[in-house]
């Protein structure tokens, strides 16, 4: 079947089987790494993602569900001046990682929770991201991470539009 989905602030129009997860797309169809696979089953959140404003995890999601929406990859985050989003910048700038690997999932899943609280409490931000896991932190960088973005102002819970992202 054939889908029409903008990735990262470009249009894309790709055959896909109608089976294919928006994770395998991403990752397969469209080269873009970031959005790892851990589990397949939702327990981890490395594959979240943004679409349509919401952070979803891109690994239950069919490829074919997001037909004729946008789609935001930790890729997609950085701005045409090279700048990095508030997230990435409070991430790095509070050690909010270590191995990397849920990193991509864990930034997305920040800005979901920014994009529906721009003031969160520590505990609604651990909430906000139970559902992605990290076996190297104990969270508590993390959680610092999105209190320092949540400082950044309402940016922090918001996607570059399709025509101030990177190319």
């Amino acid at each position: 079947m054939q889908i029409s989905i903008t990735v990262n602030g470009q249009q894309r129009t790709d055959e896909v089987e109608p089976r294919l997860l928006l994770a395998h797309y991403l990752r397969e169809v469209c080269g873009l790494k970031a959005t790892n696979l851990g589990c397949d089953t939702t327990s981890c959140g490395a594959c979240t993602v943004i679409v349509d404003g919401l952070s979803v995890k891109s690994c239950t999601v069919l490829a074919a569900q997001t037909d004729g929406a946008q789609v935001t990859t930790l890729e997609g985050l950085t701005g045409p001046d090279g700048e990095m989003h508030p997230v990435q910048k409070a991430f790095r700038e509070e050690h909010g990682l270590q191995c990397g690997f849920c990193t991509p999932g864990m930034v997305m899943a920040a800005i979901g929770v920014l994009a529906d609280n721009p003031d969160p409490t520590d505990r609604e931000i651990r909430e906000g991201l139970e559902g992605n896991l990290c076996r190297c932190t104990g969270y508590h960088n993390i959680v610092r991470a999105v209190q320092s973005a949540a400082g950044a102002g309402p940016a922090a819970g918001q996607v570059p539009q399709a025509q101030e992202v990177a190319r």
